[in-house]
């Protein structure tokens, strides 16, 4: 059944700050980066950045184990660098590269790393969400404690196939969390524009699946939301949803000028809830870290980042003979 979404924030060492911190700001950077090498013609056909939205992903990370599955839509990235997947393998697929996870022949949607556990970014909007379950309904069959984390957004969330994924999570107890990426404007319409119901998790109480709504700019309460789903699906109670209210500051994809929104609206959230600086203020007035060492940070970061891009760009073009490997039908 419904509960009610979470509010109370957990307690939290320093040291897991500047985790949250790190991995929060590399996330950024580097989508960053990828858009300057988008702008300048290095990274070919769609790129989607999750520049707003990095507190869903490090938190939920934050929460997962050894083993646990992730799987998502093409708004990636982000997913790829929190579940520990290399930067530089990352950026060199983005530009379609030899070195490369896909070797250069994927780009964005078509990376995977069976090491990381980490199921690929998908093109077709909520393909993935029955996928999710499907990874999930093997682990059940294994038995080895296992969980999916199954994201989507909220543009996705009125496709019929995910409905159909949650009744068959529910009735087979599939230890799966549909994790709804909601950045409140799909792909380019207002979630109130096209939603008549806009609190979606709680359409999981049609098939009896509990769940809950997260403030996705908070890395801390994404984290604790997703201990409780993590111990629901361990503990062999099924699904479970989490709806992550979250933001993305730029638009749907790089193509796209996001004229349906104002740049005073996206600057107010930049101001007031971004969830790198919400991080970085409680650093700073706990006193766990000063603002030279945090610069400091950074500037490592953007050194991994620039090497990540350099990579990439010194990274061959996939041989010719790479059109006939990776073939299976």
């Amino acid at each position: 059944m419904a509960t009610r979404k979470a509010a109370k924030k957990p307690n939290v060492s320093k040291e897991q700050l500047l985790d949250h911190y790190r991995e929060m700001l590399l996330i950024r950077r580097f989508e960053e980066k990828a858009g300057q090498l988008y702008g300048m013609g290095l990274i070919g056909g769609f790129c989607h950045l999750y520049i707003g939205q990095e507190a869903v992903v490090v938190g939920l990370e934050a929460a997962a184990s050894e083993g646990d599955k992730r799987v998502t839509s093409y708004r990636d990235h982000g997913h790829m660098l929190a579940c520990g997947m290399d930067p530089k393998g990352v950026m060199a697929e983005l530009t379609g590269r030899e070195g490369g996870y896909s070797r250069g022949k994927g780009g964005s949607m078509h990376m995977f790393s069976k090491e990381k556990h980490f199921y690929g970014g998908h093109g077709i909007v909520a393909a993935q969400v029955p996928i999710g379950a499907g990874l999930a309904f093997a682990d059940k069959y294994l038995g080895n404690d296992r969980v999916t984390f199954a994201y989507f957004g909220d543009g996705a969330a009125n496709q019929g196939q995910v409905y159909e994924t949650y009744n068959m999570a529910e009735l087979w107890d599939l230890p799966v969390i549909f994790v709804i990426e909601n950045n409140q404007y799909a792909m380019g319409t207002s979630v109130q524009r096209s939603t008549k119901s806009p609190s979606l998790w709680e359409r999981g109480a049609a098939y009896g699946i509990p769940g809950e709504e997260v403030d996705g700019m908070d890395v801390l309460a994404v984290k604790e939301a997703g201990e409780k789903a993590v111990a629901h699906c361990r503990a062999g109670k099924g699904p479970y949803i989490l709806e992550v209210k979250t933001y993305r500051y730029r638009g749907h994809s790089m193509s796209d000028p996001a004229k349906y929104r104002t740049r005073e609206e996206v600057q107010k959230m930049r101001d007031e809830r971004d969830p790198i600086e919400q991080v970085r203020d409680l650093l700073l007035t706990g006193k766990h870290a000063t603002e030279d060492e945090l610069k400091a940070i950074d500037k490592d970061i953007k050194a991994v980042v620039n090497e990540a891009a350099e990579f990439a760009k010194e990274s061959p073009e996939p041989a010719l003979e790479e059109l006939w490997t990776d073939i299976y039908a």
